[in-house]
């Protein structure tokens, strides 16, 4: 069998929370099955994975571009975590990579000269997200390419499409964390024997639910305040119900495209209490967790509110944690009058609701532990290193 050793590497940071958490646990993986070589992150926020096993790009001098906006600096910093992960592959000390879309099509290209299988992740959907679009250039791509002058600087900096589908070409195993993310690639016309199902955990230890539930109706989101995780729809038709004794939460950080919305929607019984560090009491503290997204990877807020013995309304684009009928109700995404169908209901019935809060607490701990997390990933190497 070939040299096991993995690198990793990812423009998040090492420890944290959302994708930061991921890799971590990734790292993990590798390090108790003896197959971690070597970690590149933007930065380390853990003490367990000894340093040297760590490269950090946490002083790179990328960072002295972070006043240009974050699409130009985003881009910069995948772009610097590619090069450095392409010469480390080019080491010759590894036996498997594992990377991410968007920041890997160097060190893929490098993967596939030396003959190392590749593993590349997902967050999201295919960049096409199912639509039939053709591989050149489009008008407005062709414009950023061939800018001049200082825009044409900056946006040589931006990840591009051809880039992210170059990836997908390269990479020998695609890890999707859902089954509708799964189907994007497959309407691209990716092999399904290169796609490999690989959805998130949770701490369910941390993430349990509360001893009794409140007395008042209590819907909560939790995730970025944007449309396209429908939380303009949720507005209107929290509006439009008029609840009595009942409470919305948004949590998370608003943004502008949010706030007309907010202005016309909000007050009253909704609140906002921005960032919260414990989210776990926000959970605790709610009857329901909505979540209306138009399009996701695997919503990480699907296995907290799972977690927390929370019923959900959410969309198939959301995930694969919810099941319609089992632990929570599936609606269509960017359907308004679902969705007022669909919260009418559970405020209706709160046996129904405890009901799929309870399913959903018992599917999480079944599937969706990071010990379960761990297995898949595991496996998905096995699978790669096989080919």
């Amino acid at each position: 069998m070939r040299n096991p050793k993995l690198l990793y590497a990812t423009s998040a940071r090492l420890g944290g929370s959302g994708l930061d958490a991921v890799a971590l646990e990734s790292a993990r993986v590798a390090g108790r099955a003896g197959m971690l070589g070597r970690v590149l992150a933007f930065a380390n926020r853990q003490g367990e994975i000894p340093a040297a096993r760590i490269g950090a790009l946490r002083w790179h001098p990328v960072r002295l571009l972070s006043g240009l906006g974050s699409e130009f600096y985003y881009g910069a910093k995948k772009h610097a975590l590619d090069r450095a992960a392409a010469r480390e592959l080019a080491g010759g000390r590894y036996g498997l990579f594992h990377g991410w879309s968007g920041e890997s099509v160097r060190t893929l290209r490098t993967a596939r000269q030396l003959g190392v299988p590749s593993v590349i992740e997902i967050p999201t959907w295919h960049r096409h997200k199912g639509k039939d679009k053709p591989a050149r250039l489009t008008k407005s791509e062709r414009e950023r390419a061939e800018a001049r002058g200082w825009q044409g600087v900056k946006n040589r900096l931006l990840v591009t499409r051809q880039q992210m589908l170059e990836e997908y070409d390269l990479a020998d195993l695609i890890l999707v964390l859902s089954e509708k993310a799964e189907e994007t690639f497959l309407a691209a016309g990716i092999a399904r024997e290169k796609l490999f199902r690989h959805q998130r955990g949770v701490d369910i230890a941390r993430f349990t639910p509360a001893e009794k539930p409140p007395e008042k109706f209590v819907a909560v989101f939790v995730g970025a305040l944007i449309k396209r995780k429908g939380v303009h729809h949720l507005l209107e038709v929290w509006r439009r119900l008029a609840l009595k004794d009942a409470e919305l939460v948004l949590v998370g950080t608003a943004h502008d495209e949010i706030q007309p919305d907010l202005a016309q929607f909000g007050g009253g019984n909704v609140r906002l209490p921005g960032f919260v560090g414990r989210v776990e009491d926000c959970y605790r503290a709610a009857t329901v967790h909505i979540l209306p997204s138009e399009c996701e990877g695997s919503a990480k807020c699907t296995y907290e509110a799972a977690a927390c013995g929370l019923p959900q309304i959410t969309t198939r684009e959301s995930g694969d944690v919810v099941q319609d009928g089992v632990n929570g109700l599936i609606i269509p995404p960017n359907d308004p009058d679902a969705l007022a169908a669909a919260i009418e209901r559970l405020y209706r019935d709160r046996d129904l609701g405890a009901r799929l809060g309870a399913a959903g607490r018992q599917r999480v701990v079944e599937n969706f532990t990071w010990e379960h997390f761990g297995e898949r990933l595991l496996e998905a190497y096995r699978v790669v290193l096989k080919k």
